[in-house]
């Protein structure tokens, strides 16, 4: 499993020595938040059509086939799984009084909440909290770098990239099972997200005249949201 993490990380890093040698765009018009555009809408119309052809219709079948209240438990389970990510970043920003709370969500959660069944811990009062390395480096003053649309992982920055190795890390799904258990939960956790993003998906097909810059301008705002905990500044563009 640490060996797994390990190839995810080197591909990434190869995949970024290939962006950086050959495939930013060329021309007058370039946009210095998205010089890789060319590869990005390549990479983009890939990670939709396989979406249009396999991942869309199996999450359809999926959310009609599994009861509400099932797949609720279904995701309060693997959030509950990656929630250290969230504990870690959180130690690792400096904000002590949010990890400890987190970590007491998380303990929650797992025993009272039946291993992530059941959110217990919303009900007492412990809200839950996105933070993952990405996140981290920015608020250490890394620059965000340019924007990427990736194979199959979608989008991200230059500065995502060493978050994807590290946040594999401190998923407790990493480090529990074998190989065949892993595939199989990590193929109902994307199915399980991807139809939990149908609405959105559909909203972003059908009101815009562009969904890839619609995609890319909704995904570096949501970021910079959870940079700042939810109360950007307005010089934040480039976070």
């Amino acid at each position: 499993m640490v060996y797994r993490a390990r190839q995810s990380a080197l591909g990434i890093l190869a995949l970024t020595v290939l962006l950086l040698n050959g495939c930013a765009s060329t021309g007058g018009d370039i946009d210095p938040n998205d010089p890789y555009e060319s590869f990005n809408r390549t990479m983009f119309s890939f990670n939709k059509g396989l979406d249009e052809t396999l991942f869309a219709p199996i999450a359809s079948a999926y959310a009609q086939v599994t009861p509400a209240p099932a797949r609720a438990a279904i995701y309060h389970v693997f959030d509950n799984l990656a929630y250290p990510t969230t504990i870690v970043n959180q130690f690792l920003q400096g904000k002590i009084e949010r990890g400890l709370e987190d970590a007491g969500r998380f303990l929650f959660n797992s025993t009272l909440g039946l291993g992530g069944l059941i959110d217990f811990s919303s009900g007492t009062g412990l809200p839950r909290h996105q933070e993952d390395f990405s996140q981290t480096l920015a608020v250490w003053g890394a620059p965000r770098g340019a924007y990427l649309e990736l194979p199959l992982l979608g989008p991200t920055t230059m500065r995502g990239l060493p978050g994807i190795p590290a946040d594999t890390v401190t998923d407790i799904l990493t480090w529990v099972g074998s190989d065949t258990w892993d595939y199989v939960m990590g193929g109902v956790k994307r199915v399980d997200q991807r139809a939990r993003l149908d609405s959105a998906i559909k909203l972003r097909d059908r009101s815009s005249l562009d969904p890839y810059i619609f995609q890319r301008e909704a995904f570096l705002q949501k970021r910079r949201s959870l940079i700042y905990d939810g109360n950007p500044p307005l010089d934040s563009q480039n976070q």
